[in-house]
């Protein structure tokens, strides 16, 4: 099946199931991304108590665990969370955000890698290298690496971790382990807007969640807000272009991706 079918596929699977999506995330972007889950044709769930965790991730169809503002308890929640969507076998999405940042974050990381099986890791490029081992350059949660070695570096990291691996920046980078694409959408506003990696995460949790299929669901949530980017209208502002981008998700469908998709087969 080429990568078009597949994205038909979990377009239609999102059309024909309203995915229940579970969020552990940070609370500087809580408010978007439940907005594009919905925008999407998905319903989010944000719950990070402890005590219900695991009743909550049960009853959802895909977990997304993003640590952008995660302290001790939070990390217990998603690890609590994560062991749970593994038992029913509901897919899980980890956003690393600023791993590379801190020790207690790198630490963090590396407990929910130990404990939960992940379906997709996204992350800028800083944040997958830091996660593969390698020496990586970031601002704060912002990557200053060269993007150049990313369709090597997450075919490897891929196949090690048994998932897909999803570099998202100038050029974002996809893979399973066995098949890559490269894929060249996207406008520089994103880049000025908080959250938008985030919104990524959620929107590939959305799909996810409604097809099990991690590869194309990576795909799709990776460009719907990439061309949605380029939709948006920037004119008037960032204000302008936040709430342009919400109307332009809700608007994608599969023929328009794929239609304004500038997608490579890699390897």
């Amino acid at each position: 099946m080429d990568i078009q079918e597949q994205l038909n596929e979990v377009f239609e699977a999102l059309q024909n199931k309203r995915a229940l999506i579970h969020h552990i995330t940070n609370y500087v972007t809580v408010n978007d991304c439940a907005n594009v889950v919905l925008a999407m044709g998905a319903s989010p769930i944000m719950a990070d108590e402890l005590s219900e965790v695991e009743e909550m991730v049960g009853i959802c169809d895909a977990l997304v665990l993003n640590i952008g503002t995660a302290n001790e308890r939070i990390i217990a929640s998603m690890l609590k969370a994560g062991r749970a969507a593994n038992a029913k076998g509901i897919p899980v999405v980890l956003d690393p955000v600023g791993v590379g940042a801190t020790p207690f974050r790198r630490k963090s990381v590396a407990k929910l890698m130990d404990t939960i099986s992940f379906s997709v890791i996204r992350g800028n490029m800083a944040e997958i290298k830091t996660i593969a081992g390698l020496e990586a350059k970031s601002a704060g949660v912002d990557s200053l690496d060269e993007e150049s070695d990313g369709a090597k570096i997450a075919l490897t990291l891929a196949k090690k971790l048994d998932c897909v691996i999803a570099i998202t920046g100038k050029m974002d980078i996809v893979s399973d382990g066995v098949s890559t694409y490269s894929l060249d959408n996207g406008d520089v506003a994103l880049t000025k807007l908080t959250g938008t990696g985030c919104m990524s995460s959620s929107l590939i949790g959305s799909f996810l969640g409604a097809s099990n299929k991690a590869l194309a669901s990576a795909i799709a949530g990776i460009l719907t807000m990439s061309i949605a980017g380029e939709i948006a209208n920037k004119s008037q502002g960032m204000g302008t272009f936040h709430t342009s981008l919400i109307d332009a998700i809700s608007q994608m469908d599969v023929q328009r991706m794929i239609n304004s998709a500038k997608i490579d087969f890699i390897k």
